[in-house]
C-alpha cells in the first residue's frame, strides 16, 4: 500500500480582526462636553496634537455630555477596537469631582478599563497656563486669581487651590483661586481681596480646558485680563500621554516610554508591566 506523505496540522491563528485587538491599544480622552461647538472643536485639536504624537496607541475622543461622540459609544469604539485590556481611559478634567468619581468611573467599571488620574494639578499646567497669561498681555508678577468653574466636591476644590499654589510658586506673585460656581471665593471676590491686599491691577487666568459657557463669564469679570483657556496647548498634550503610560504601566499593560520634556513617544508593547523608564531630554 502506497503511503501519502502526512503534514501536520497548520496551527490555529487568530483571525486578522482579533490579532489586532491583542495588539491595540487605545487612549479614550473624555471630556466633560459643551453646547458651544468651539468647545468640541478646541478638545479635538487637542486630541489631535496628543495622536500626533502617540506612536503605536489609538486615540479616541467622547464626551461625558452635551457633545457627541458620547461617553457609551466612545467606550464601544474603543473595545471594539483593542478590547477591554487594551483601552486606558483618560479624563480631560483639572481636578477630581463628580464627572470623573461616578459618569467616567462608573462607565469604565462596567467596561473593565482603567482610568487615569485627573490632568491637574500638574506642573506642566502651569507652563500652559503661564503662556495664555502671557499671550493675554500680563505683566510678570501682577497677582492672578486661577479661575475655574467651581463644584461642591471639596477634592475639586483642594485640587484647584494646590493647582493655584503651583502658579504662584513659578510667578513668584500671589495666586487666589476663585470659582464661577458653587463655592467660593467668587471670581470677583478673589479680584477685589487681590487688589485691596497688593495694591494693583489683577489678573484673571482661565483655568478651564476649552472655551463656552464658563469662560464666557470670566470675561465679564473685575480683572483687567482675562486670559483664554489652556486649550490645545503642546503640555496638555505631553500630560495626557503621560496619564496614559502611568496608567497602562499600573494595570500591567504594555508601556509606551515618554521622553520627558520634549513629548516624544516610543512604543514598547512587551507584553508585562514595567518601571517607569521616563528620562529627561
Amino acid at each position: 500500500m502506497r503511503r501519502w506523505p502526512v503534514h501536520p496540522a497548520r496551527p490555529q491563528t487568530p483571525r486578522a480582526s482579533e490579532a489586532r485587538k491583542q495588539t491595540a491599544r487605545v487612549l479614550l480622552a473624555v471630556a466633560h462636553g459643551s453646547r458651544d461647538p468651539a468647545a468640541r472643536q478646541c478638545v479635538l485639536s487637542l486630541t489631535s496634537r496628543v495622536a500626533r504624537s502617540a506612536d503605536g496607541v489609538t486615540v479616541r475622543t467622547a464626551f461625558v455630555q452635551n457633545a457627541q461622540p458620547s461617553l457609551a459609544d466612545g467606550m464601544d469604539d474603543a473595545a471594539t477596537l483593542a478590547g477591554a485590556d487594551g483601552v486606558v481611559v483618560v479624563p480631560l478634567l483639572l481636578s477630581s469631582g463628580y464627572h470623573l468619581s461616578s459618569d467616567i468611573a462608573g462607565a469604565a467599571r462596567a467596561a473593565g478599563v482603567p482610568v487615569a488620574r485627573p490632568l491637574g494639578p500638574d506642573a506642566r499646567l502651569v507652563r500652559a497656563l503661564s503662556d495664555r497669561l502671557r499671550e493675554a498681555g500680563v505683566p510678570g508678577q501682577v497677582p492672578v486669581v486661577l479661575a475655574t468653574a467651581g463644584s461642591s466636591d471639596p477634592r475639586a476644590l483642594a485640587d484647584t487651590r494646590r493647582q493655584a499654589a503651583m502658579l504662584a510658586a513659578h510667578r513668584h506673585a500671589p495666586v487666589v483661586a476663585g470659582f464661577a460656581t458653587a463655592a467660593r471665593p467668587t471670581v470677583d471676590e478673589a479680584v477685589a481681596f487681590l487688589a485691596d491686599v497688593t495694591g494693583q491691577p489683577v489678573a484673571v487666568a482661565a483655568y478651564l480646558l476649552a472655551p463656552g459657557l464658563f469662560h464666557d463669564r470670566l470675561r465679564l469679570s473685575t480683572g483687567t485680563w482675562v486670559s483664554g483657556p489652556i486649550g490645545d496647548h503642546p503640555a496638555v498634550a505631553e500630560l495626557i500621554l503621560d496619564r496614559f503610560c502611568e496608567t497602562a504601566g499600573a494595570a500591567g499593560a504594555a508601556r509606551s516610554l515618554c521622553v520627558a520634556g520634549t513629548g516624544r513617544w516610543m512604543a514598547d508593547w512587551t507584553g508585562g508591566a514595567r518601571g517607569d523608564r521616563r528620562q529627561s531630554a
